[in-house]
């Protein structure tokens, strides 16, 4: 099955340049479908080029600490000489949304680019 996503242009350039591997999303109803071995196109919003990505592997939390905790920085795409804090998801995503639905790492490899 394929997927649909969108990125910022600086995740999508870090997943295509191979160093972000994890994607980390709400665990909403849309991201609950994703299975192993499934394919993601994401879209850069800025530039519209298209990535796939074969999903190898999914990683539920109850929220993104916890996530946080288990991944280090790079994978989930933040550069050496940045910190790393899992509040920066707010963001994009309300506390009571995280707290409703959890949230999801998604491990992924790039198999096309534009």
């Amino acid at each position: 099955m394929t997927h649909y996503m969108n990125l910022w242009d600086d995740s999508f350039q870090a997943i295509k340049e191979g160093w972000k591997t994890i994607e980390m999303r709400l665990l909403d109803e849309k991201r609950a479908a994703i299975k192993l071995n499934d394919t993601i196109e994401f879209s850069n919003v800025k530039t519209e080029e298209k990535i796939k990505c074969k999903v190898m592997c999914l990683y539920k939390y109850h929220d993104f600490y916890e996530l946080y905790k288990y991944h280090d920085k790079r994978s989930i795409g933040y550069k050496d000489n940045e910190d790393a804090n899992p509040e920066d998801m707010f963001m994009y995503y309300s506390q009571d949304m995280i707290k409703k639905y959890g949230v999801i790492g998604i491990g992924l490899s790039v198999v096309e680019a534009d």
